[in-house]
């Protein structure tokens, strides 16, 4: 049997599993395999290098795969901002009608978004923030606990509570993201109000996955140990692969007179992150990771994925129905 919530009613999906918007991560050959399998896949618009190309690979994507997909748009703090408007712009005139808004100020684009018939998830990690985007009109809430890859906010609240608060406080669905891997994460996360999951590193760690076999290998090899926090003493927390980059910038800001961010920029950048990816070093630089990978000990296909997680949701469920059953009959 199908489990049908909320979230895969309005997305007119299969599995309540969203792909999460990874930076280099979320091509056309990911985000159609998570669709094809049951779940929502989403392009990372600026893992693009402009608009146009966001175009295209939207198109791409169209030729992979017949289902709903989604574009994910992340408004992150910038010396030289990307185009967001124009990327924003560019989905919606290629069709996209399914979006996903993370970081700074949603307002205007859940609004732009909204006005030309728009579904918008948007990822936060405070209640306080999900209920400003809740009254700025978003349709989902991702709710991004402290176990989250990438960034995880400033508050250090854990899935467990961030997720039973949110049932208290929201009026919408929202989803759950940080810590998820399997089925039995997913009916935790119902269990808790949840009408899904978002999965980024698992998703990292499949066939189709754009990284080189090596990262998937480390990440399989790793446990919840190994990832660390960087740029706490910024305020700008990142939880990324625990390797000597990461260390090092962890050592130079707990220096006594700590760390500027123009110290740290080499260590960091970005275009080291993704040679990691393309070469296969996974101490060439800084790269996302949640503490997840103490779940993931396989590299399956999407499909194999999704479908193993819905076997597992499935008997979970199936399970916490004989504890029911049995305190009935006492």
């Amino acid at each position: 049997m199908p489990i049908v919530t909320p979230l895969t009613k309005l997305l007119n999906i299969r599995v309540p599993v969203v792909q999460g918007g990874m930076q280099w991560v979320g091509v056309p050959e990911l985000v159609a395999a998570v669709s094809n399998a049951g779940g929502l896949g989403l392009l990372t618009a600026l893992t693009q290098p402009n608009p146009d190309a966001l175009r295209e690979a939207i198109k791409k994507t169209r030729k992979l795969t017949d289902k709903n997909f989604g574009v994910n748009i992340t408004l992150l703090p910038s010396i030289n901002p990307p185009d967001y408007e124009g990327y924003a712009r560019a989905a919606v005139e290629e069709g996209v009608r399914i979006f996903e808004t993370a970081g700074n100020n949603p307002a205007p684009f859940i609004k732009f978004f909204k006005q030309n018939g728009c579904i918008v998830i948007h990822k936060c990690t405070t209640i306080r923030h999900a209920k400003a985007a809740e009254r700025m009109g978003a349709d989902i809430l991702s709710i991004d606990g402290f176990e989250c890859a990438g960034h995880p906010g400033e508050e250090d609240i854990g899935g467990l509570v961030l997720l039973e608060r949110a049932s208290q406080e929201l009026k919408i669905p929202y989803i759950a993201s940080g810590g998820f891997a399997d089925g039995q994460g997913l009916v935790s996360a119902m269990a808790l109000g949840a009408s899904g999951v978002n999965m980024g590193t698992r998703f990292m760690c499949t066939v189709e996955s754009p990284i080189h076999q090596n990262i998937k290998e480390k990440i399989v090899a790793s446990t919840e140990q190994d990832t660390v926090h960087i740029f706490r003493t910024l305020r700008n927390t990142a939880r990324v692969f625990k390797n000597k980059v990461s260390q090092e910038v962890v050592r130079l800001e707990r220096r006594p007179q700590g760390a500027k961010f123009e110290e740290l920029r080499e260590l960091v950048s970005g275009a080291r992150g993704r040679v990691v990816y393309e070469i296969g070093d996974p101490d060439y630089g800084v790269w996302s990771a949640g503490i997840v990978i103490g779940l993931i000990r396989d590299i399956p296909t999407c499909e194999e994925l999704l479908s193993r997680i819905e076997s597992e949701a499935e008997n979970a469920i199936e399970r916490l129905n004989k504890l029911s059953v049995a305190k009935a009959k006492l």
